[in-house]
């Protein structure tokens, strides 16, 4: 059991920006189109209808991120162990995915690296499986974080309005108004606990209610 003194085994931290370039800001959409495709082709997932014979044919894949959640799981389930080249493959990718989403958020100017953690500190402890982890739990994780897909989706829906806000806020200042850079942060934050428990598996501590 992990007491509340103890840091969640996933954290998220983003050094808030003094100034931030209006050009970019302005363009913000545009220029993450490159970066945001190579984000897409490893997680999104996907449904093809192939016409053959008269008869529609459904294939749906479920991209790397997916594939490896569900790998992850068999693992601990069956084997019980959680191979360290699997959990560093998906800190990596959930790092750079969180490059990527604070730059579309405006929460940083530096265009996404595949490699450098830049001004985004994620950090995931690596689980000792047998110690840590329920063999059974992540079957039924996903029911149990209903509560925070609820939640998240109504933050979600506000942090899409302190957007808008905050990209007029940096046209016209430059500067991204602390309040609001703070919440768009602990909305991360908050979502990345519960990947944390759901889907990369390291944790079996129940995510806590809080943006901090």
């Amino acid at each position: 059991m992990v007491t509340p003194s103890e840091p969640y085994a996933a954290r998220l931290d983003i050094d808030y920006p003094e100034q931030l370039d209006r050009f970019t800001t302005f363009f913000r959409l545009i220029w993450i189109i490159p970066i945001g495709i190579i984000l897409s082709l490893l997680t999104a997932t996907g449904n093809e209808t192939v016409a053959e014979t008269g008869e529609q044919i459904e294939r749906t894949g479920l991209g790397i991120s997916g594939g490896l959640a569900i790998a992850t799981m068999l693992m601990i389930v069956f084997r019980m162990r959680y191979p360290r080249w699997w959990f560093d493959f998906a800190r990596e990718l959930t790092r750079f995915g969180a490059r990527v989403a604070a730059y579309f958020f405006l929460l940083t100017d530096q265009y996404p690296s595949t490699v450098d953690e830049q001004s985004v500190h994620l950090e995931i402890d690596y689980p000792n499986v047998e110690q840590d982890l329920n063999r059974w739990l992540p079957l039924v994780k996903w029911l149990l974080a209903i509560p925070h897909y609820i939640v998240l989706a109504v933050l979600g829906v506000i942090a899409v309005f302190v957007w808008i806000i905050a990209w007029f806020a940096i046209l016209f200042s430059g500067r991204y108004p602390r309040a609001l850079f703070d919440y768009t942060v602990g909305v991360g934050r908050w979502a990345l606990r519960v990947e944390a428990y759901v889907s990369l598996l390291v944790t079996d501590q129940y995510p806590p209610f809080s943006l901090k």
